[in-house]
């Protein structure tokens, strides 16, 4: 009988996790915390500012705009409308498409 024939059933998987994780779960957003007190204006602005683009990145990415050149300020404004954040700075929509970018 040729070595080929003989068919081997694998062998199960066995999980490293400490407890099963259920796919299956809808979506539960993290708990919010507040911020850190004591920082300059300039430091919760663009905390606050790149919150923003990574959601609106990843809304863009959910809908099929997957290059940065496709996501143009209409686009992410339209975007951030769907998803009720308030319009985009020309500014953010610059850091939504550098975070396009970046994570390829």
């Amino acid at each position: 009988m040729p070595a080929a024939a003989i068919k081997s059933t694998p062998l199960p998987t066995r999980s490293t996790a400490k407890r099963p994780v259920l796919l299956d779960l809808p979506y539960e957003p993290v708990e919010k915390r507040p911020l850190p007190p004591g920082r300059p204006r300039e430091w919760y602005v663009g905390h606050n500012r790149r919150l923003k683009a990574m959601r609106l990145a990843i809304a863009l990415l959910d809908s099929g705009v997957y290059l940065p050149n496709q996501a143009r300020n209409d686009t992410i404004r339209t975007t951030a409308e769907m998803i009720g954040v308030h319009p985009p700075s020309d500014t953010t929509c610059h850091m939504v498409r550098a975070l396009m970018k970046y994570s390829r």
